[in-house]
């Protein structure tokens, strides 16, 4: 059992954790949240003596061991094999002292212990985590100093994972994995056999590994039972506020609700509509949101711009004279697309959206793009690398030279910067704010196009649900890399799996891919039996059918949209010329009607072709 005591601390002279209290079950499995600031990595630093409480006391079980990542990512000539393994200080003195050992019954009672703590299983055990957490066999070998500060502090998560404290502390363990290792580590916790602390502000991981939520707000700590949702009924039950959260609630269950009826009938998005009709069932109040109405994401509206956005024709993109990183690249995007990149780091996302937003150029095939596109780029270097003495309005008028103060105020406002927020240095301020700042900078001309790279970090779980609303409620287009799996289920239309050194669509829903990444849709065993090889062989021929399908399906219905833009843009020019196309300007009226019939003929084909899809599809899908 964990028990904080009345515990105070103040830093700078300022109050952080005032006469807090909680006892912490064992063997709970325990979510520590709050808004950002509020003081959770202090109270982890407590817990562990970093930091000594200015009154009360935290009592913890005696002999119990407490496994908390330090602040330095492990370095040097050492594999990530070998770091993993010395996290286990007994086994490593053990095999030390059976090397050495010259007494028969001591070097016994070594091998003795040795094998109850079933030491010589210990590498394969090492070669799992570091494997779950993205390192494959050639990268475990490596020597740490050729990874990056991420991939070392991947290897400082797996060292404490595999050391199996009695209290197992974690602060935002999932900031430096991406979403298929954030998937494996959630994995990981759910059958964690000891007592569990995790700063996390992950809903997903939140709902599924903890069975407690620890709510630290104004110095205090309150325990409730069960995961984040229901800590979110039992806090909703008491809120006093609810008109703001409410109507934002609302106007985005208008949208999915909007989304489900138009779709469901169809075949190509039924599987979506689905999918958002799940997020209506899931949508829970936020409470937070409430009590800090400076908590905002708002988008300005891009103008419009004409489909596709985007078009890749056997692009191939490299860094350099270096091989390239990703070949056969086919997409259009277009000026409602809402997509997320899926894949392990290092299999080529960054280089794509790198691509997408024009900082890198393909070395082979074609991308076409208007001249008028405006992309906004989000990524964590950005946050990082934000001036520390600046102010937000002080960046803002800089990147906006030449506009209004009032324009400069405008769009910080936007983002909850007003106020004296607006004049604060970047150095005071919170992982979030500065993330919301950079979201404020890249967005200040009104982009056609949202590229966000992991926005989530340092978000804590209300203002990742603002974010959410702020791209539901944005006009443009949205490609989203992620690991906060909630977001990307509330936010894409569209998944693209970036692998094998390309990028397709990948046909199936989010739960599929959760399935495919936990190893829960691998394909059966052939068996011996010839009608079951028969029964694997057809059923193997009947997915790839239904993704063909369904590819041919999207692209039926992109053409379909395409020619009725047409259509729209003919009968413009010949009821309302002063609003026609640069294109269709100065046309006759009988070569617009012969276009016109040309048009109507193509659309109805390829409607046709459309339903014919939809048919084939039903018949091979299950009901």
């Amino acid at each position: 059992m964990l028990t904080i005591d009345g515990i105070t601390v103040r830093l700078g002279g300022r109050p952080i954790l005032e006469r807090a209290s909680a006892t912490i079950p064992q063997g709970a499995r325990v979510g520590l949240i709050g808004r950002n600031g509020a003081g959770k990595s202090t109270l982890m630093k407590a817990v562990i003596g970093d930091i000594e409480p200015d009154d009360g006391q935290i009592g913890k079980p005696s002999r119990a061991r407490i496994g908390y990542i330090a602040q330095e990512a492990p370095d040097g000539s050492i594999t990530p094999e070998e770091a993993v393994l010395a996290a286990d200080v007994e086994r490593a003195r053990l095999l030390e002292e059976a090397e050495t050992c010259t007494d028969i019954d001591r070097l016994g009672d070594v091998h003795e212990r040795l094998l109850a703590i079933d030491a010589y299983s210990a590498p394969a055990r090492a070669a799992k985590i570091l494997n779950g957490l993205g390192f494959d066999e050639d990268m475990q070998r490596r020597p740490l100093s050729s990874f990056s500060g991420g991939w070392k502090m991947r290897v400082a998560l797996g060292a404490l994972l595999f050391s199996e404290p009695d209290i197992l502390l974690l602060d935002e363990p999932s900031n430096h994995l991406d979403l298929e290792a954030t998937l494996w580590l959630e994995n990981f916790l759910k059958s964690y056999p000891a007592t569990l602390l995790v700063i996390s502000h992950e809903r997903d991981l939140l709902n599924n590994v903890v069975d407690h939520i620890l709510h630290l707000q104004g110095g205090q700590l309150t325990l409730y039972a069960g995961g984040y949702d229901a800590f979110e009924k039992q806090r909703a039950e008491r809120a006093a506020q609810l008109a703001s959260a409410k109507a934002a609630q609302d106007a985005q269950r208008a949208r999915l609700q909007d989304y489900v009826a138009r779709n469901s009938a169809r075949a190509s998005t039924a599987k979506q509509a689905q999918a958002r009709a799940k997020m209506l069932a899931k949508m829970q109040p936020i409470v937070a949101l409430m009590e800090d109405p400076s908590l905002s994401f708002e988008f300005p509206s891009p103008g419009e711009l004409r489909s596709p956005m985007i078009s890749l024709d056997g692009a191939a993109v490299a860094y350099g004279d270096a091989p390239p990183i990703l070949r056969r690249l086919n997409m259009r995007i277009d000026a409602d697309d809402r997509i997320a990149l899926l894949g392990r780091n290092g299999n080529g996302k960054t280089t794509l959206a790198r691509l997408l937003s024009a900082q890198l150029l393909p070395v082979e095939g074609g991308m076409a793009a208007p001249g008028k596109l405006k992309v906004g780029y989000f990524t964590q270097y950005q946050v990082e690398e934000l001036a520390s003495e600046a102010t937000p309005v002080e960046l803002m008028s800089r990147a906006m030279e030449g506009k209004t103060p009032a324009a400069v105020r405008a769009q910080l406002g936007r983002f909850g910067f007003s106020g004296p927020r607006a004049t604060t240095q970047v150095e005071k301020l919170s992982g979030g704010e500065r993330a919301r700042l950079a979201l404020a900078l890249i967005t200040r001309d009104a982009p056609h196009l949202l590229i966000l790279d992991e926005p989530t970090n340092h978000l804590d779980v209300d203002a990742r649900e603002a974010l959410v609303q702020a791209l539901n409620d944005y006009s443009g287009a949205v490609i989203l890399i992620s690991h906060d799996r909630h977001m990307v289920e509330l936010t894409a239309d569209r998944l693209v799996l970036v692998d094998g050194g390309t990028a397709r669509e990948y046909t199936g829903s989010m739960d599929d891919y959760i399935d495919f990444v936990l190893g829960r849709s691998k394909p059966k065993k052939e068996t011996k039996s010839g009608s079951a090889k028969a029964a694997t062989t057809d059923s193997t021929k009947t997915r790839a059918k239904v993704r063909f399908l369904k590819l041919e399906l999207a692209a039926a219905e992109k053409a379909m949209n395409r020619l009725q833009d047409s259509l729209n843009e003919i009968d413009q020019a010949m009821y309302e010329p002063a609003k026609a196309p640069a294109s269709l300007v100065n046309t006759s009226m009988s070569d617009l009607l012969a276009r016109r019939a040309e048009v109507s003929d193509q659309l109805a084909r390829a409607e046709a072709e459309w339903l014919a899809l939809g048919e084939q599809l039903e018949m091979l899908e299950p009901a």
